[in-house]
């Protein structure tokens, strides 16, 4: 959100990020996003409120956050030489009503010999990236390509982000037109 300019508050809400039984990766984060978003209203209720979530899919199994080096070793395994999808559920809650979108974009890893898998690991980078992984890191050399959103790679689809603050009714001026709403102010 700073790269496009707004300006706003981190306030962390608690919600159960369990997976449902045989609920699909879109659906799975669409929730997760809408339940934060509408967590974080009740408390900021004169606010616009923004949720997200992110997760990797490969073989149609989410790859959350590892719960340790040998889980994100693991899954970095998995990606290694192939591609996968990052899902990135993004909802807005603003006077009584939840918009939200989910961003798809394919990422291609490259071949990761063992010795970098556990020197990347090492670093503690992986620890709270969903898939293991963070494109904006250490972890970009590991990336061949993508075909989609970089921004949602890293976890937040500012383009989408700034087509539903739109939608929701949430004026975002540019810093080239010079007046700002109090709502959301580019820094």
């Amino acid at each position: 959100m700073t790269s496009a300019g707004l300006e706003f508050d981190v306030d962390a809400v608690d919600v159960d990020e369990q997976r449902l039984a045989d609920e699909p990766p879109d659906l799975y984060v669409d929730r997760l996003a809408r339940l934060k978003a509408s967590a974080g209203a009740a408390r900021h209720p004169a606010r616009p409120v923004i949720g997200a979530d992110t997760a990797v899919v490969l073989d149609s199994d989410v790859l959350g956050k590892p719960v340790d080096d040998a889980d994100a070793t693991r899954m970095l395994r998995r990606l290694s030489g192939r591609s996968h999808d990052v899902l990135t559920a993004v909802a807005i809650a603003w006077k009584g009503r939840v918009t939200c979108e989910v961003t798809r974009t394919r990422v291609w890893m490259v071949d990761l010999p063992e010795a970098d898998i556990a020197a990347y690991v090492a670093t503690g980078e992986p620890a709270d990236k969903a898939g293991s992984y963070a494109i904006q890191g250490q972890a970009a050399r590991f990336i061949s390509h993508i075909d989609g959103s970089f921004t949602n790679v890293v976890g937040l689809p500012v383009e989408t982000l700034l087509q539903l603050l739109a939608r929701a009714g949430v004026e975002v001026a540019s810093p080239a037109h010079g007046t700002y709403p109090e709502r959301v102010r580019p820094r």
